[in-house]
């Protein structure tokens, strides 16, 4: 064990750092990081099994900081312990282009293993680590895979919604390796906890089927916390709880216990008077002793031992039969040849898009040893079931179908914890018009770039009698406004084979937007839509051979068979019409000027036709056969009819913006 002194001296110097950045920035969370500066150093001297010269080692422990407010915690020990954050970094924290954010974000820094700050999200991510941690050691042993996932929340992130359903989740599964510790320091900032939360946590995660152990109020005693963590870390079958009572802002004299140290700097008197009882240097800012750096540079050390030991044990595994699966699992890149086994469907055949992206998942499952389907008790209805398919369980950790109940929130938060930790590529499902329920978590996948994939079905209007509380009239535009998000809406089943590939190779979160009712395998998407739906949008079908067309009609999803009926009984007037289909905004923006000109011909009239609101399309259509308000119930082939998504009404829709034209002509 360490010197005693040195390990105060080196809790209080964190403490110093947690004043000293707020109060820099003028801005941020002091208290938390105080309270918990104890904690922070036993986790990350005693406890983690890490190493800061190989931030990325596949086994290594991961530590989610779900109270992101406390980031400063968080940022002084990455400093310490040689992540590559200088005291420069510390000094700019909350500026512009630092790398110490306000909240922790993934990719600034190595050692922050997810981005958090709405509250519940990190507690969820460690849910979804912990998932994928336990799949990897029950598929390829505990000789390549065997840490734990450690994280800490706060008051906050238990009372958010998605922290139950993702705390109820990981009970029923029985994830062993997770520990979390609650900070249950009774401030949030309107002050006392008793406001708005009276209830027993302990005893809501015990029926969870959570161990929980009280700890009491120990926030300043290392060795206590270190048995504590060890006692959890050790509990089989189930995750563990850590209720710990701590004070904000310990020790300052006036704001310990108090909302102002949560969301406010100190103020520079309080600092000092802080530093004084803490027998830190009163008038030194961003104080950290050589003393103190030596002494996390040696704890470091270890982690590089056990690095290597693992290194060792995972080399004698070269040949193993599971070898090739392995590395396909931690590259996140498929098996050669997975996309030989991507079906070609035969045109003029009725296949509902959820089916399609069914038959391809299936057909490729084999060779994507990462995948994990799951759906929020959706399985059948969205796609995501896996003829072969083992059902994920305590009983069977290694299974790759995952049922995540009617808890779509922690399904998304969940699927970003797995992509983060990697080795697991997952795939979830559930109605388009529940995204709504998903979406703060899959802006986070969009913000962090995780490997996530969502299908999303019963796409619109077309999904017909359980009405308009279930019909997704404004999702895809407000889904296109989400930056970093792939968005594909594929007009048939050979679309969605290509959008399969996509979503699969690509980077960062991919949203599949299917339909519920069945619809035409179209003419020509089995040879143009593999270099079309890349680019987003591609000419599907040209009636005339005019230098430009007198027409185009951009259709998605299910509608684009409307405009290709319409062309035809158009071109039967002699009227050159061009077909774009157009599954992607985001992928035909990112195309070149060039090729943009050549699916939408500057000049020429432009129809879109789409089953949702029409916001937005005035970027690329001058006429938009949309829908902007909300649906009925009913048959779904009646809604189209009578909402006017038919090939007639598309045609006379054209003819209306031709003769338009002509008259301002």
């Amino acid at each position: 064990m360490a010197d005693p002194e040195i390990e105060q001296l080196a809790v209080n110097v964190i403490r110093g750092l947690a004043m000293d950045a707020p109060e820099a920035a003028h801005s941020g969370h002091p208290g938390t990081a105080m309270a918990l500066a104890p904690l922070a150093h036993v986790l990350f001297t005693r406890v983690l099994r890490h190493d800061p010269t190989d931030p990325m080692w596949p086994d290594r422990d991961r530590f989610v900081l779900s109270a992101g407010h406390a980031s400063i915690l968080l940022y002084s020990m990455l400093h310490l312990c040689g992540y590559g954050l200088t005291l420069d970094d510390l000094r700019g924290f909350r500026q512009w282009g630092s790398r110490t954010p306000g909240h922790p974000e993934y990719w600034e820094v190595p050692g922050i293993e997810a981005t958090t700050g709405p509250l519940g999200q990190g507690i969820a991510h460690a849910v979804g680590m912990a998932l994928a941690e336990r799949r990897l050691r029950a598929r390829f042993g505990p000789t390549r895979c065997d840490h734990h996932v450690y994280a800490i929340c706060s008051d906050g992130d238990l009372m958010e919604g998605v922290s139950h359903e993702a705390a109820s989740l990981a009970g029923h599964l029985g994830l062993d390796h997770l520990v979390a510790v609650y900070d249950n320091n009774h401030i949030t900032i309107d002050g006392s906890t008793e406001l708005a939360f009276t209830e027993d946590v302990a005893a809501r995660f015990r029926a969870y089927g959570w161990h929980v152990e009280n700890v009491g109020d120990v926030a300043n005693e290392l060795d206590t916390l270190h048995a504590a963590l060890l006692r959890a870390k050790t509990e089989a079958d189930r995750p563990s709880l850590i209720v710990l009572r701590s004070h904000i802002g310990w020790p300052s004299p006036n704001r310990t216990d108090t909302k102002e140290a949560h969301g406010d700097p100190l103020g520079e008197e309080e600092v000092r008077e802080t530093k004084d009882i803490l027998g830190l240097p009163e008038d030194e800012t961003f104080y950290v002793p050589e003393s103190v750096l030596e002494f996390y540079r040696e704890k470091m050390l270890q982690g590089r031992t056990w690095r290597a030991e693992w290194e060792e044990r995972a080399a004698a595994l070269a040949d193993d039969p599971s070898a090739g699966a392995y590395e396909s699992c931690m590259s996140g890149k498929p098996l050669a040849g997975w996309d030989e086994r991507l079906p070609t469907f035969e045109t003029g055949k009725a296949v509902a898009t959820r089916k399609a992206i069914n038959a391809c998942v299936n057909a490729t499952q084999p060779f994507i040893p990462a995948l994990v389907a799951g759906a929020g008790d959706l399985t059948g209805n969205t796609g995501v079931s896996l003829s072969d398919g083992e059902i994920q369980s305590s009983a069977n950790p290694g299974g790759n179908q995952l049922h995540y109940g009617i808890r779509e929130h922690a399904m998304a938060a969940a699927m970003n914890g797995m992509a983060l930790h990697g080795g697991v590529l997952p795939i979830g499902g559930t109605f388009f018009i529940f995204s709504d329920y998903m979406r703060p978590s899959v802006r986070l996948a969009a913000l962090q770039q995780a490997h996530v994939i969502f299908f999303w079905t019963h796409d619109s209007i077309g999904l017909g009698q359980d009405g308009p509380t279930h019909q997704p009239i404004e999702h895809l535009a407000s889904l296109r406004a989400m930056p970093g998000l792939r968005l594909i809406r594929p007009a048939d089943a050979n679309e969605c084979a290509q959008a399969w590939r996509i979503a699969v190779e690509g980077p960062g979160p991919t949203g599949l937007v299917m339909t519920r009712q069945e619809i035409p395998v179209l003419d020509g998407t089995a040879e143009l839509a593999a270099a079309g739906v890349a680019r987003g949008a591609y000419v599907l079908k040209r009636t005339g051979a005019k230098d430009r067309p007198d027409l185009v009609l951009i259709g998605t999803g299910s509608e684009v068979q409307h405009c290709v009926a319409a062309a035809d009984a158009l071109a039967a007037d002699g009227f050159d019409v061009q077909v774009v289909s157009m599954p992607s905004w985001g992928l035909f923006a990112a195309t070149d000027n060039a090729y943009q000109e050549s699916v939408l011909p500057a000049g020429a009239p432009r129809l879109a036709v789409e089953a949702g609101a029409s916001f937005g399309w005035e970027r690329y259509a001058d006429e938009v056969l949309g829908i902007d308000h909300y649906g009925a119930s009913a048959p779904g082939d009646v809604l189209m009819e009578k909402f006017g998504f038919t090939a007639s009404e598309v045609e006379r829709r054209a003819r209306s913006l031709l003769a338009t034209r002509r008259q301002e002509a």
